[in-house]
C-alpha cells in the first residue's frame, strides 16, 4: 500500500513534468539548458552555482526551484526578475547576485525563497491577491478566516493557504444569522512555478544530478567504507531488496542511487535514523553520522 503511493506521486509528477517542460524523466542537463534560454545565461550560472555549493542530498531541490523559476519566468516574463517588491526590498536579480534570502523566507536557501516568489507572483496573476490566508495542517472547514465586512452569503472569498496555493472559503449564514464561512477544498489549487517544483523534484529523484564543469566529480568522492556497510547492512535487515541498495557503496553516489531506490519515507518510524545516517554519510558529517549509527545501534 505504501509503496503504491509513492508510485503514485511518482506518476502524478511525470505526468506534471511531461505537461510543463514536454518530458517525464528530467535531468539537471536538460533543465540547465532550457532554463538558459528562458532567464538568460548569467541567471542560470548564478543558480547552478548555488546548486553546487548545497550538500549532495539537497541538490535536487535546489534544482526543483530552478525548475519552478523556469516556469514562472515562462509565464510571468523575464521583466519578473527586475521588479522590486516594495519599496525597501530588492529585485528578484538582486536576490539572486547576493545569494541573500529576505523576509519572510530566510529559513530557505536563495532558490527556495526566489521559488516561493515566483510562485505566489504567478497566483496572484492568475486568481488576483487572497484575502486571506489559513494553515491546512488541520482540515477543520469552518470559519477558519475572516470575512471582508460586505460580504454576502454565496460569495467566495480568495485564501492562500501555501506557497503558490489557493482555495476559496464560501461565506454562508449560520444558524445564529451571524456569516461564516467554510473552505471549499475542491477549489484548491497550486500555481504552475509551485507545481513544477513539485513534480520536478519527485519525478527527478535525489540523484545523481551532475553539473557541468565539476571536477573533481562530488559523487565519486569515496564514503567510510564501514559506516556505509552498516547502514547498507541494515536497510537489508530491515526490509530493503539488494536491488533497491545496490552493491557495496564505495562513494557518495552509491548511496545517493540507493537512497533513491529506497522508499524509506513509507517504512517505520526507525527508518528515520537510517535516513539522517546516510544523509549525514554523503554530505560529510561524522558527528552526526556518529550519532545516528549509535542510535541504530542501541535500536537493533
Amino acid at each position: 500500500m505504501r509503496e503504491a503511493r509513492a508510485e503514485d506521486a511518482r506518476t502524478e509528477a511525470r505526468r506534471l513534468i511531461r505537461d510543463l517542460f514536454g518530458e517525464e524523466r528530467p535531468d539537471a542537463v536538460t533543465l540547465l539548458g532550457e532554463a538558459r534560454a528562458v532567464l538568460g545565461a548569467d541567471r542560470v550560472a548564478h543558480c547552478a552555482d548555488l546548486a553546487r555549493g548545497a550538500p549532495l542530498t539537497r541538490r535536487s531541490t535546489e534544482l526543483a526551484a530552478l525548475a519552478a523559476l523556469l516556469v514562472g519566468t515562462r509565464d510571468l516574463g523575464e521583466e519578473w526578475w527586475s521588479r522590486a517588491r516594495g519599496e525597501k526590498l530588492p529585485s528578484p536579480d538582486e536576490v539572486l547576485r547576493t545569494a541573500t534570502a529576505i523576509d519572510p523566507w530566510t529559513d530557505l536557501t536563495v532558490l527556495e525563497m526566489l521559488a516561493a516568489w515566483i510562485a505566489d507572483d504567478a497566483a496572484d496573476e492568475v486568481w488576483g491577491q487572497p484575502f486571506a490566508a489559513t494553515d491546512l495542517n488541520s482540515w477543520q472547514a469552518e470559519d477558519r478566516v475572516e470575512l471582508p465586512e460586505d460580504a454576502l452569503p454565496g460569495e467566495r472569498v480568495l485564501v492562500s493557504f501555501d506557497v503558490g496555493g489557493r482555495l476559496d472559503a464560501v461565506v454562508v449564514r449560520r444558524v445564529d444569522d451571524d456569516l461564516g464561512s467554510n473552505l471549499d477544498f475542491d477549489s484548491l489549487r497550486y500555481s504552475r512555478p509551485a507545481e513544477a517544483q513539485w513534480s520536478w523534484g519527485v519525478a527527478a529523484g535525489l540523484g545523481p544530478h551532475r553539473l557541468d564543469g565539476e571536477e573533481p566529480d562530488p559523487y565519486a568522492q569515496p564514503v567510510d567504507p564501514a559506516a556505509a556497510e552498516t547502514l547498507r547492512a541494515w536497510s537489508l535487515r530491515h526490509g530493503a531488496s539488494a536491488e533497491e541498495v545496490g552493491e557495496a557503496w564505495r562513494v557518495r553516489g552509491d548511496v545517493v542511487a540507493a537512497i533513491e531506490q529506497v522508499d524509506w519515507m513509507w517504512r517505520s518510524g526507525e527508518w528515520f535514523a537510517w535516513w539522517r545516517g546516510v544523509v549525514a554519510l554523503v554530505d560529510g558529517e561524522p558527528a552526526q553520522l556518529a550519532a545516528r549509527l549509535e542510535e541504530i545501534a542501541a535500536a537493533s
